[in-house]
């Protein structure tokens, strides 16, 4: 295992480290395409790594094959920390812990921003990479996610940004256009202004409302597809895997990380919420995989992985089971799944691995200086 420290006092490191930011810019990027999955809402490992007990199949018996598992991922157990989804996330998406600050927590909202830089920065800072090959897809019931586009350390931010796909970002794009169109009675108007005036407050920062050409050419063709009711489109973790289809068709993504959700309407006390939400994720990243497979840019150039924001406590005494807010041991118990070229196969990875070395270890796939990143670097995972 090569520490972070290590890894960053390359030549990279230092030129992120000596403050210049543009300095690499021009440079175009040859690497792997790379797919983060967050296997999210919360999961533990006996309903999707444990082979006995796994809600999903085709991840744990033939994709796993492809590539190694990682089946002791931890979260540290840091004084104060919170081991919840869009904490985990950003520990994803950082490589560090409490890398973030309150942006305005609304009741049952923790509406976080990043402190810290995110991957999708760390790569458009590095690479002539266009923002709309930089994706996150998020789910409609997770607005206070949009905000994880970018962070604001000095060196990065908005300008390095990752573009954002989510039903929140395309009802922007929809009203935007119903109120260029004209032709609307008074109380049509004044309603797609409310609206649209509504979906512009979730986010107070220096955000972009017209995202880039790209971005907005391919909501033309899912507004033509789907139309503007709502009603045909597919909704909750589908829709990221819908989202993610079209992404991979319409748009190359460089990086793209699917934020699925789901699995924690557990909170409600059924417990088949849970496991039929890991089995649409399940058949989300099979539907991935296979466009991957099929589309001459990302086949054979792709890494995959996946892994939890994070884990569930496992007390059978709790009137309604399957938390994650009591820090108990299960919450912080993750893992991770590798898949791509030159990844071992069939592999189990036998060390405890920190969930910071995620980002760490994807920024050294990518030929990234993530210098702020915390994890160690995985070696051994490429055969």
């Amino acid at each position: 295992m090569v520490t972070r420290r290590e890894f960053t006092a390359g030549v990279g490191a230092g030129i992120a480290a000596a403050g210049f930011p543009n300095l690499a810019q021009a440079r175009s990027y040859n690497g792997p395409n790379v797919i983060l999955i967050r296997f999210g809402g919360g999961v533990r490992r006996y309903e999707t790594i444990d082979e006995t007990g796994t809600y999903a199949p085709y991840m744990r018996k033939v994709l796993a094959k492809r590539g190694t598992l990682i089946p002791n991922l931890m979260i540290d157990q840091l004084a104060g920390g919170n081991t919840s989804h869009a904490e985990g996330t950003l520990n994803l998406l950082t490589g560090r812990y409490e890398a973030y600050r309150d942006a305005g927590s609304k009741f049952l909202q923790d509406r976080l921003e990043p402190t810290e830089p995110t991957l999708f920065e760390y790569l458009r800072h590095t690479y002539n990479i266009p923002s709309h090959q930089a994706l996150l897809i998020n789910g409609e019931d997770r607005p206070q996610e949009e905000f994880f586009t970018y962070g604001i350390h000095g060196h990065y931010g908005i300008d390095f940004r990752s573009e954002m796909l989510s039903l929140h970002r395309f009802k922007l794009y929809k009203f935007a256009r119903i109120l260029e169109g004209g032709g609307l009675t008074d109380e049509a108007r004044i309603a797609a202004e409310n609206s649209y005036a509504e979906l512009l407050a979730a986010d107070a920062r220096d955000i972009v409302p017209e995202q880039s050409p790209e971005i907005q050419t391919m909501w033309a063709r899912w507004r033509e597809h789907y139309g503007d009711d709502g009603l045909k489109n597919p909704r909750g973790d589908r829709l990221l895997t819908e989202l993610a289809l079209w992404a991979i068709r319409d748009l190359n993504p460089k990086l793209m990380m699917i934020n699925y959700q789901d699995p924690d309407y557990v909170h409600w006390g059924n417990a088949s919420h849970y496991t039929r939400a890991i089995a649409i994720i399940d058949d989300g990243i099979r539907r991935v995989v296979e466009a991957v497979d099929a589309n001459e840019r990302y086949r054979n150039n792709t890494v995959i992985v996946i892994t939890p924001d994070c884990g569930r406590d496992a007390n059978p005494l709790m009137s309604v089971q399957y938390q994650h807010h009591f820090n108990s041991r299960s919450s912080h118990e993750v893992w991770a799944m590798v898949v791509g070229p030159g990844v071992s196969r069939n592999r189990i990875y036998d060390r405890q691995v920190d969930q910071t070395a995620i980002a760490s270890t994807l920024a050294e796939v990518m030929g990234v200086p993530a210098a702020r990143s915390e994890g160690d670097v995985l070696s051994g995972l490429f055969g």
